[in-house]
């Protein structure tokens, strides 16, 4: 299956939360993962422990490289990377060029073969990049911060999906750095009850410091790995949810 952490908008968490999914599908369900970061910031990379540099990630798509030579091994047991690199820039121009609506989800199913799960992470914004990923999704992770401007950015995303053709993904929204101090994001909690949660913690943060995981740092118990995994088991039902419909 196909899992895409998405956002029309920047800055609400999505490159931790496409780790911490990678590393639960990886050790919580001991599944064969595959993280993809085609963010060309390459944060999902850095704190995976892949070093910058390289120029391969664009030609991986475009055809004149093969993807499969771009994965990696991680220190995670059963979670392999294929690195983001600087020429990502320069993906929206090539997808114009293509001209292939589906050239991504072709390149994602040649992948499929030796993981139970594909993570995409994935960069902000509506563009020729979001549309190819969207396509080629099982499942879109949204995260949204408990306020205004991140729920219109969730309304950009759903508006865009009602107007798409073919198969339907399913769109799993989620939020993000929760602070329940505030009385704002209390009251979004209480609108959309059903909604996981993943709060605003320090130990989020260090993550790039330590370049690992949440699950990597803290036991099993604590409150940040404990959201991490309910928010995976919700994710999990979905995915076999829709297989069952399929």
């Amino acid at each position: 299956m196909i899992i895409a952490v998405y956002s029309v908008k920047g800055g609400v968490g999505k490159t931790t939360l496409a780790v911490n999914l990678a590393w639960a599908s990886a050790i919580l369900s001991s599944r064969r993962t595959l993280l993809w970061d085609l963010d060309p910031q390459g944060a999902a990379s850095f704190i995976l422990g892949h070093k910058p540099g390289g120029s391969s990630a664009l030609k991986s798509i475009t055809g004149t490289a093969d993807p499969a030579k771009l994965i990696r091994p991680t220190t995670v047991d059963r979670l392999d990377l294929i690195a983001a690199d600087s020429s990502l820039h320069g993906l929206d121009r090539a997808f114009q060029d293509l001209g292939k609506r589906k050239r991504l989800a072709n390149v994602v199913a040649n992948l499929v073969g030796p993981y139970d799960q594909i993570i995409i992470d994935c960069p902000p914004g509506l563009t020729d990049t979001s549309d190819q990923i969207l396509r080629a999704s099982d499942l879109v992770v949204v995260p949204v911060i408990p306020a205004a401007l991140s729920r219109r950015a969730l309304d950009v995303i759903k508006e865009y999906l009602g107007r798409k053709k073919g198969p339907r993904v399913i769109l799993a929204p989620v939020f993000s750095m929760v602070d329940r101090r505030r009385a704002l994001h209390r009251a979004e909690l209480d609108r959309h009850a059903g909604w996981p949660a993943i709060p605003m913690a320090s130990a989020y943060e260090q993550m790039s410091e330590k370049c690992a995981p949440i699950g990597a740092l803290l036991p099993r118990s604590s409150p940040q790995v404990q959201a991490v995994e309910t928010l995976w088991r919700k994710l999990e039902h979905a995915l076999s949810e829709s297989l069952a419909k399929s």
